[in-house]
């Protein structure tokens, strides 16, 4: 039954006190109080100085989520995106019943499977195959359910040779693929998944939007995919929420979402990125982005479109030269494109002027070009200007 409310999140925020580590000592408490009244902020204060992940508050609580309603119906693929601290983690966290709301309630019907964090989940000590069961058992399965598709689960994973080696060998993209393969099979009714299958490789990744993909098509079971990588939410979500700030931005059409998005500026505050400035029928004009300038010795800049079939339509590449930035802006001819849903990013190859190598990339970015021209059959672009 398609149209039938799975979850619904009514009224749901959530608030943490900001944390002070206690030093156990009447001077440093009586430090901290004077501190206080003079509206000075706390000399101990070891974590959450701010009350605002941009400025400093003047109460001693944080509201990660405030005021969130939503529903998700069976069947349907929900993505979730925002800047890192929108409240992405702390809302899957709520709905997995890791920890629970200071406000509002969460109606689910059945059972709910998370991948939250590399490594949740699993007892360090035991084996692949020991974990494989505990999990099972807490979702409310019985041994002989979990043996019927632990065959399946294991060769999902890849990890056959390694099942009966305790977890705590194995590497972070092991744990991720064996995390996800039970996560799956196990059938829950609502699967939640967190940023985590960016730690995996792209063949993996690849084989678990195919497997959620399944999950919604021919299961009819829910998911909810929280994500930077905006290919794969559009590939994967027809439907997404915009959270900013613990609160939602806007609900809708993957695509419309999406455009919001990246208007709205929130790019990913950390690590090599690109925006895009403006896209018409022609060209796209883009440009990269970095916390701070990067200078390099040699090297090389890679832009890089694929379309949703994973084909590479065409890959440019720039000479770097000493002193050159990473920072550019670029635009692209599109006007020989076939009309579709495309995949951007941008990569640098290079060493900087410190000596050290550098491999970055940012995420994969979605384009929509429209070519309306139906005689129109060349799939290559040629050329790349920088501006």
């Amino acid at each position: 039954m398609k149209n039938e409310v799975i979850l619904k999140v009514e009224n749901v925020s959530k608030q943490y006190r900001l944390g002070m580590i206690g030093t156990g000592t009447i001077s440093h408490d009586l430090n901290r109080f004077f501190a206080r009244i003079r509206g000075k902020e706390d000399p101990y204060l070891k974590i959450g100085e701010t009350n605002s992940r941009s400025t400093k508050g003047t109460s001693e609580y944080v509201w990660a989520l405030k005021d969130i309603n939503f529903e998700v119906n069976r069947g349907e693929i929900l993505g979730i995106i925002g800047k890192n601290g929108a409240g992405k983690s702390t809302l899957l966290k709520i709905l997995s019943k890791v920890t629970a709301p200071t406000t509002g309630i969460i109606k689910s019907k059945g059972r709910i499977a998370s991948l939250l964090e590399v490594g949740t989940g699993f007892h360090p000590e035991m084996t692949g195959k020991e974990n494989v069961y505990l999990n099972g058992a807490i979702l409310g399965m019985t041994k002989k359910e979990i043996t019927a598709k632990f065959d399946e689960i294991v060769a999902f994973s890849g990890c056959e040779r390694y099942i009966d080696t305790p977890v705590k060998r194995y590497s972070s993209g092991m744990k991720v693929r064996l995390a996800f393969a039970v996560a799956a099979f196990l059938e829950p009714d609502i699967l939640v998944v967190d940023e985590v299958l960016a730690v995996g490789d792209a063949e993996f990744q690849k084989k678990a939007i195919g497997k959620m993909q399944d999950i919604s098509n021919t299961d009819g079971r829910t998911v909810l995919f929280v994500s930077h990588d905006m290919s794969a939410i559009s590939s994967l979500c027809p439907k997404c929420i915009l959270l900013n700030d613990g609160q939602i931005h806007s609900i809708g059409k993957t695509s419309e979402i999406i455009n919001l998005y990246f208007n709205g500026k929130n790019i990913i505050s950390s690590g090599f990125d690109l925006i895009i400035n403006s896209i018409s029928d022609y060209e796209v004009v883009f440009q990269t982005l970095l916390k701070s300038d990067l200078q390099v010795q040699s090297g090389r800049f890679f832009i890089k479109l694929i379309d949703y079939n994973g084909t590479e339509l065409m890959l440019f590449e720039k000479k770097m030269s000493q002193g050159d930035s990473v920072l550019k802006k670029f635009k692209l001819n599109i006007s020989s494109l076939n009309d579709g849903i495309y995949s951007l990013q941008a990569k640098v190859w290079a060493t900087s002027l410190t000596g050290k190598d550098l491999a970055i990339a940012t995420p994969f970015y979605p384009i929509h070009i429209k070519n309306k021209d139906p005689q129109h059959k060349r799939v290559f672009a040629g050329e790349l200007l920088e501006i």
